[in-house]
């Protein structure tokens, strides 16, 4: 399986400051805020991944990320001209999937949870075994700002409604998605919606309405911030500090999940930690590389 990461957009709710620098490099917290979303797919095992930011914001993305390699990764770069949907994702990055099963994953979407990794994988197994797709479902309590899932008593996906007035479930579907190696021609069958844009939520319904659409329903063990404003910046760069300090856990470390995931040697994860220096990053990265050496 291979993974999208979009990162493209304005960033217009976060003006002035997103007029110099992409969203999506903006620090949450310890880390800039591009980490979190890899870090999800790295998670998931997924390690040929492709970035697709706006045409000023590429050279800043790579200048930080470079080709992902020190991180065991193939990571590439494409342009997102303009904002013209989520699903437009699969078509920039036609290419890049080659008809592989492919996870997209939004720029500015944080996810944590002990479960996390296990769900993930359980997505990519279910993508794998029974094609179609497995998007995820999170309880909010203002649904009718995004696409929300509707259930049946056994907790089946049966239908998806995009901000709906009168919500008929209090399940958001988060910026995180699993699809069969069909996702990209299906994506070819869309036309813009009224807003010009080619929504995620029509190529949800073209599986739903093949009956290929599984939910996972994250639950209260899982945490899902979505970055776009600047409170919620706020919130989540408070929410890694609080769980970083009294856990001990860093959130989005790529390279100790590489370094866990064994693409790379504990020499090699040692070297990027000098590179931090004494930063609070780099003292907590030492020490997680010392524990994993003393663990075996």
């Amino acid at each position: 399986m291979k993974g999208i990461v979009l990162a493209g957009g304005a960033g217009t709710r976060l003006h002035p400051v997103t007029r110099a620098v992409s969203k999506q490099l903006l620090p949450v917290y310890d880390k800039p805020m591009i980490y979190y979303p890899i870090s999800v797919l790295m998670l998931a095992g997924i390690r040929d991944i492709l970035l697709i930011t706006t045409p000023h914001d590429q050279d800043q993305f790579t200048r930080l990320l470079g080709d992902g390699s020190q991180w065991g990764l193939n990571l590439t770069y494409a342009v997102q001209a303009s904002p013209d949907g989520l699903a437009q994702a699969f078509l920039i990055g036609a290419d890049h999937l080659s008809g592989d099963p492919a996870a997209l994953v939004l720029g500015d979407n944080i996810f944590f949870g002990a479960g996390l990794a296990g769900q993930l994988a359980d997505a990519v197994a279910d993508v794998r075994r029974d094609a179609g797709c497995s998007l995820f479902g999170y309880p909010v309590s203002d649904p009718e700002r995004y696409g929300v899932a509707v259930v049946d008593a056994d907790g089946r996906l049966v239908d998806i409604e995009e901000k709906p007035e009168q919500p008929r479930s209090s399940l958001a579907v988060t910026g995180l998605y699993f699809y069969d190696g069909q996702v990209v021609d299906r994506a070819r069958t869309l036309t813009p919606s009224a807003r010009g844009e080619l929504e995620i939520t029509d190529l949800n319904r073209l599986y739903l309405d093949a009956g290929e659409a599984r939910l996972v329903d994250l639950g209260r063990g899982t945490a899902w911030l979505d970055t776009g404003t600047q409170d919620s910046l706020m919130e989540a760069g408070q929410f890694v500090q609080v769980l970083q300090h009294r856990q001990g856990v860093a959130i989005a470390c790529l390279e100790e999940i590489a370094l866990h995931n064994e693409w790379i040697s504990p020499e090699q994860s040692l070297a990027l930690a000098d590179e931090m220096g004494s930063s609070s990053y780099g003292v907590y990265l030492r020490r997680a590389i010392n524990a994993f050496v003393e663990q075996g």
